[in-house]
């Protein structure tokens, strides 16, 4: 093992201590001592790998980001010739996923504090993150708009998807059926 895989397991054991924690005794809870003991590592490695809570808060809603944009992932290869079903499962699973999603159920409580500015005031990363994988997914597929407007379209595509994961407003299913709908006629229509 290098040296850098090896700190990449030391700081990925520490995100995964603290979203272990947090969804177990809630974000309040997480303090970086505790967290220490959790990992297994010193103090001085906590703050040495992650920095101050406000980073860790964003360190552990990227890591999520990651299992979400795998599901992106699956639901696009699943419907390789069909950009609205890939579009539907990659979406369904997206929002299946968030609904029974501890870490994020404990963003959006009331005791959240540093772990909701990812999400939202702060959430530059994310956001990029997602358009990127969307616009490298829906390129194989008839995409007629182009430059801006696929653009746009890509932005509220995540955005939307993001409010739904943030704030449910019906069932999980026709939710994304809606969303993948609206998404495949603003990327397939020439404006």
């Amino acid at each position: 093992m290098t040296r850098a895989d090896a700190a990449t397991s030391t700081r990925q054991r520490i995100v995964s201590a603290a979203v272990a924690l947090t969804c177990a005794e809630g974000w309040a809870a997480v303090t970086m001592s505790r967290l220490a003991e959790d990992a297994g590592v010193s103090r001085q490695t906590v703050y040495n790998e992650v920095g101050s809570k406000a980073a860790l808060a964003e360190a552990m809603v990227l890591t999520e980001l990651e299992r979400f944009l795998a599901l992106v992932d699956i639901g696009f290869g699943a419907h390789p010739d069909d950009l609205a079903a890939a579009l539907r499962a990659a979406i369904r699973g997206v929002l299946r996923e968030a609904a029974g999603n501890d870490l994020l159920r404990e963003v959006v409580s009331p005791g959240g504090g540093d772990l909701l500015p990812p999400l939202t005031t702060d959430a530059g990363a994310l956001l990029e993150s997602s358009k990127a994988v969307l616009h490298q997914r829906i390129a194989s597929y008839d995409v007629v708009v182009a430059g801006r407007a696929r653009d746009a379209a890509v932005d509220m595509l995540v955005r939307t998807v993001l409010g739904h994961v943030m704030q449910p407003s019906g069932p999980t299913d026709r939710s994304a059926d809606d969303i993948a709908a609206l998404g495949a006629r603003m990327l397939t229509t020439s404006v």
